[in-house]
């Protein structure tokens, strides 16, 4: 099962809040509904939200009543407006927006158009999975027998199209038949590795034990972590890396305590134009996410207090020992290797 695919001429995706307690499919047939989707987290992880980003321009074609190419193409265009506004953190969301829109500027005829985009979309979505599974193997290597690898957020199936970015390389390293532990962040405030992370690694049968976000540090001083895997939503071309809010933190405490730490990241989420961090727009989410408990309503925190609610810190490229991607793992110096594998052509 994919976490996002084309069904029936409509987006149908698994409803990523209700897991794991119930595994649901939710279907769409407007494009401003897959928006909402991302906004609010029925869909998550940057190549997922991605895919059904591309799924949605497939739709926002079919909806438009646009009786000529231009008409057709300032519709797409708003669409596009709309769904990147949805999530600002994430770069493969605009990445895919914009293929898109180039597709459907190259087609002379407007009839055609909503065809080449559903094909160009669903090209997106299965060359994820591909993709995916080839940055598995680059990084497997790095995993040795007996590996405890610290994890952080969700990276697997459920946040890409299928098979999974950093979960992805764990998940192969077990199919070659590496012994590998993982301990699993919790990842407050959503509880991604909690609800998302654990439930994936029991379904493929993989050791694991689930940790407080507070108790990684003490695990990786003790030496019990060999090395830490992440996701990143966008990366700078300095390899400065942004990701689930927390994961700033565990890259100095692994530096710390002489422990690699490795994004694994499509290409299609290395922002080539961005300099640094520091011009990577930073998504607030909604307080109420840290002041009660997530999905339940109970209120943890007195009423009115104030808060942030940040959903993505930024690595300084100074923690991170390499970057793994589809094209092959970047060392430093980033701002030559970044663009080397940004640049390579995957035969897929």
């Amino acid at each position: 099962m994919r976490s996002v695919e084309w069904y029936n001429g409509q987006v149908r995706m698994i409803d990523q809040r209700l897991l794991p307690a119930q595994v649901r499919l939710v279907e769409y047939e407007d494009y401003r509904e897959v928006a909402r989707a991302i906004r609010t987290m029925v869909v998550r992880g940057a190549p997922a939200i991605g895919a059904a980003a591309g799924f949605g321009m497939a739709l926002a074609a079919r909806q438009s009543m646009a009786q000529n190419r231009d008409g057709l193409l300032a519709d797409l265009r708003a669409a596009a407006g709309v769904l990147c506004a949805a999530r600002p953190t994430a770069v493969n969301l605009s990445w895919a927006v914009r293929r898109l829109l180039r597709r459907a500027e190259a087609e002379s005829d407007h009839v055609a158009i909503p065809g080449a985009l559903l094909a160009e979309a669903q090209a997106l979505a299965d060359e994820d999975v591909l993709v995916n599974k080839r940055l598995g193997q680059h990084g497997a290597a790095l995993i040795r027998d007996g590996d405890t690898i610290l994890h952080h957020c969700n990276t697997g199936a459920l946040a890409t199209v299928d098979y999974g970015t950093a979960l992805g390389v764990i998940r192969t390293a077990h199919e070659q038949g590496k012994r590998v532990h993982v301990f699993v962040d919790e990842t407050r405030p959503r509880l991604q590795g909690a609800r998302l992370t654990a439930w994936e690694l029991q379904q493929l049968g993989i050791p694991f034990t689930l940790i407080a976000d507070n108790a990684a540090g003490h695990f990786m001083r003790t030496g019990q972590v060999n090395v830490v895997l992440v996701g990143a939503d966008r990366v700078a071309v300095n390899g400065d890396v942004a990701n689930k809010i927390g994961t700033y933190k565990l890259a100095v405490v692994a530096q710390a305590n002489g422990i690699p730490f490795y994004p694994c990241v499509p290409v299609s989420t290395i922002d080539l134009s961005l300099p640094t961090g520091d011009d990577i727009p930073i998504e607030e989410r909604p307080a109420e996410e840290i002041t009660g408990i997530a999905y339940e309503g109970q209120p943890v925190a007195p009423e009115g207090v104030r808060a942030a609610n940040p959903a993505f810190d930024v690595t300084p490229h100074r923690y991170v020992t390499g970057i793994v991607t589809e094209n092959g793992i970047a060392y430093p110096p980033f701002e030559v290797s970044l663009r080397k594998v940004a640049e390579a052509v995957l035969e897929i």
